[in-house]
């Protein structure tokens, strides 16, 4: 019996090892598989996105590049010998500089260097002046420059100047000369440490800003004369959709709410940020392209601004659609949006190539404002009150349309006097000259 139930028990024991050994396996094979999922996803996420965006793998392989020439400093002996441990603020310079774009490492490593020389120089200052004083005062006087010189500077970052341009810089000047004033107390070599630190940091800025400038250029300003013409491109679909679905003859009305054309204008509103960011890294740049030196960048922030105020007056058009496309005044509201959305794409079209503003674009605001005003006299004639207020609140998100229009094309007309942007006729009538002359 003991031999048997020792048979028996070791069996079982045996069949239950298995059983925890084929679970095990089991649980295994789909922690594996679940792993293998997300792994396929993410590979194919990041493929989407380097197919999107091709600029952004430039910009992981610019940044490697910059940390691997820059710890160049760390690993040849003469250069670690010259600089010592100081080398590694040049590799923390790559790392906190390098932006996507050129104006963006441009203002960043400008404000770093210049931050880090002018807290260095007063810093170097205070200490001899604190030095001076002796022994007993020094401490104190470090101390109250420390005081005075932090408060001061954070206070100016509260001025919208400083903030949107120096704001970094303020930071850098703040942090390096708490740490050269406070160090300076116990350090006897204070200028030949300044003098490491500010060399090592204008290496890791001169290596970020040849990296950026020389391999593939990611420019903000190029960036920001893009989202202008997108701008101006959603606005003319949107204008354009509500021309074809709802004004036209054989327009079906059905399903009108889902159209994708009433939510074209919701990343025009959404723009302002991306807009400012560029605008302020583009005005750190140097020329390139057709965009010479002191390019009128503001100018594209008050086209921004329009684009905005018209993207908001369509959000509230967007609510009415419906009933619009319903009334007896189609063939004048079909006329505004149908000039407006015209007007806008020949702004677009002389944006993207860099030209004046287009007679076909003049043309048709004034063809839409007479629309507009067609429209408000027939409303004044309406008999059904209740009726004529409904459609006039319509007409008079329109008519903003459309005065909203022709503040778009006197803004994209300043600019483009403002940037000396060629005149296509001018061209057209040069080319017709040379024609003659060989014939």
């Amino acid at each position: 019996m003991e031999i048997g139930g020792q048979t028996e028990s070791g069996a079982n024991g045996g069949g239950g090892g298995g059983f925890r050994a084929a679970r095990c396996w089991e649980l295994l094979r789909w922690a594996a598989g679940v792993l293998r999922g997300k792994a396929v996803g993410l590979a194919g996420r990041l493929g989407r996105i380097a197919r999107d965006e091709p600029r952004r793998v430039a910009h992981s392989v610019k940044v490697g590049l910059a940390l691997t020439l820059v710890s160049v400093l760390y690993y040849v002996r003469p250069l670690f010998n010259s600089w010592g441990a100081s080398t590694m603020w040049a590799v923390l310079t790559v790392v906190v500089v390098m932006e996507y774009t050129v104006g963006g490492t441009l203002c960043k490593g400008l404000n770093r260097a210049s931050g880090t020389l002018v807290a260095g120089f007063i810093a170097v200052g205070a200490h001899k002046v604190a030095y001076m004083c002796g022994d007993k005062a020094e401490p104190v006087l470090l101390a109250i420059f420390v005081f005075l010189l932090s408060s001061a500077a954070t206070f100016s970052r509260f001025i919208p100047e400083v903030k949107a341009r120096y704001d970094y810089g303020v930071t850098i000047f703040i942090l390096t000369f708490s740490l050269v004033a406070v160090s300076s107390y116990r350090v006897d070599e204070l200028i030949r440490l300044a003098h490491r630190r500010f060399s090592t940091i204008a290496v890791g800025v001169a290596t970020c800003l040849c990296t950026t400038i020389f391999v593939f250029p990611v420019w903000a300003g190029e960036g920001l004369h893009k989202l202008a013409i997108a701008n101006l491109n959603k606005l003319a679909e949107f204008l354009e959709g509500i021309e074809s679905e709802c004004f036209r003859e054989n327009a079906t009305f059905e399903n009108l709410e889902a159209k994708p054309f009433l939510q074209v204008y919701q990343s025009v509103l959404n723009s302002k940020a991306t807009e400012d960011s560029l605008c302020n890294f583009a005005k750190w740049e140097p020329c390139h392209g057709k965009f010479k030196l002191r390019h009128p960048w503001s100018q594209y922030q008050k086209l921004g601004a329009l684009c905005r105020e018209c993207a908001s007056s369509m959000e509230a058009l967007s609510s009415y659609v419906v009933t619009l496309a319903r009334t007896e005044v189609r063939t004048a509201c079909r006329q505004m949006s149908l000039h407006s959305a015209k007007a806008l794409r020949e702004l677009t079209a002389a944006m993207r190539t860099m030209t004046t503003v287009p007679s076909p674009a003049s043309v048709h605001v004034s063809a839409a404002i007479k629309a507009a005003k067609g429209l408000r006299d027939g409303l004044s004639e309406g008999a059904d009150l209740a009726r004529a207020m409904h459609v006039a609140v319509i007409a008079s998100l329109l008519s903003e349309l459309v005065t909203k229009t022709k503040q778009i094309t006197e803004s994209v007309d300043v600019l483009a006097r403002l940037a000396r942007f060629r005149n296509p006729e001018t061209t057209q009538t040069h080319k017709g000259v040379a024609i003659d002359v060989v014939s």
